[in-house]
């Protein structure tokens, strides 16, 4: 479990990107009963001391990259592209991901973990702008510019801005379980929950006829995931054609229908197991699943593991009915 976090800042500093670190992991929780522990917050730099932002404030760092030495989890923020970060910070992000902690980079802080060798032969996401820089700087490396955020193994690397929001809600569902990242969401007053896959930004322009987002429509299917969506019903909710509906719904989204339906239906039987003492057979109903052997699947293919060995791990106990059912 993370319990302790170290943030890389190397000047000039991004504050959106610093600041997403700070709220996610620097502020204390810990008096609510949602699963959310203090954390052991630091913020550290090679060369302490007051550090320029890209915006026209300045940051007083006070420790060295001592404090990754013991982290659970170091998050390495963005800093510019065109100067190579230090041989010291490569050292730390080797030496964290050697000893098993998480290692997360948010934006330009990819090329730190690319320099530093940690991506070689990975799949890694940074911010679009510089996804053909980083695939050309480090071929060794698998950029995929078409997602908000990717973990392979104990690395995590997301898009730009608010992408690192939704890497660091990954990361708590993943170690704390969708409760807190719940919780941690609401506070913040952002989405819970936002697959990776999904794309980084629309690749092309929304004509005036087009301002009007699917957003009642997405709120509808969140709120009625145990029912049958077809995409001809989807489509005349938004009064649209197939065609058309498919066609935003890709363009907002990063993904079709389908895949979007079976993301949050993951994500709500998450929860369940979580909060519930319900059956998978159960749960399989009540996210819409139908049968627990779908359930069973979606859930091992987005999440590695299965409802019953999630149940387990937290929440610490099995409902008899379940013990042979993994």
């Amino acid at each position: 479990m993370i319990c302790s976090v170290a943030a890389i800042v190397l000047p000039p500093v991004a504050a959106f990107e610093f600041g997403v670190a700070c709220e996610v992991f620097g502020i204390d929780r810990s008096d609510r009963q949602d699963g959310v522990p203090k954390f052991d917050f630091r913020v550290c730099t090679p060369k302490p001391g007051l550090l320029p932002g890209k915006t026209g404030f300045s940051l007083q760092v006070t420790e060295d990259l001592s404090a990754t030495e013991t982290a659970d989890l170091v998050i390495m923020l963005p800093y510019s592209v065109n100067s190579p970060c230090q041989p010291e910070v490569h050292q730390a992000l080797r030496a964290a991901h050697e000893r098993g902690a998480w290692v997360l980079s948010v934006c330009s802080g990819a090329f730190a973990l690319a320099e530093a060798g940690l991506l070689n032969g990975r799949r890694a996401a940074t911010h679009w702008m510089y996804s053909q820089q980083l695939a050309k700087q480090y071929p060794e490396v698998s950029v995929d510019e078409n997602v908000l955020y990717v973990q392979d193994g104990n690395i995590i690397t997301s898009a730009g801005t608010a992408a690192g929001i939704d890497a660091c809600l990954h990361l708590i569902r993943t170690e704390l379980g969708a409760a807190a990242a719940t919780s941690i969401a609401r506070s913040m007053v952002v989405p819970p929950h936002r697959a990776g896959g999904q794309a980084q930004y629309i690749d092309r322009p929304i004509s005036v006829s087009e301002c009007d987002t699917l957003e009642d429509v997405l709120v509808w299917m969140d709120t009625h995931l145990s029912e049958e969506h077809s995409v001809s019903a989807l489509a005349a909710r938004a009064h649209m054609s197939e065609r058309t509906f498919a066609r935003r719904f890709k363009a907002e989204t990063g993904t079709t229908p389908a895949a979007w339906l079976a993301a949050q239906r993951v994500l709500r039987a998450q929860g369940l197991l979580e909060e519930t003492d319900l059956s998978i057979e159960a749960i399989a109903r009540e996210t819409g699943f139908g049968q627990a052997v779908l359930l069973r699947h979606h859930f091992q293919r987005t999440l590695g593991t299965s409802p019953a060995a999630y149940r387990r791990t937290f929440r610490g106990v099995t409902p008899a009915t379940e013990l042979t059912t993994v």
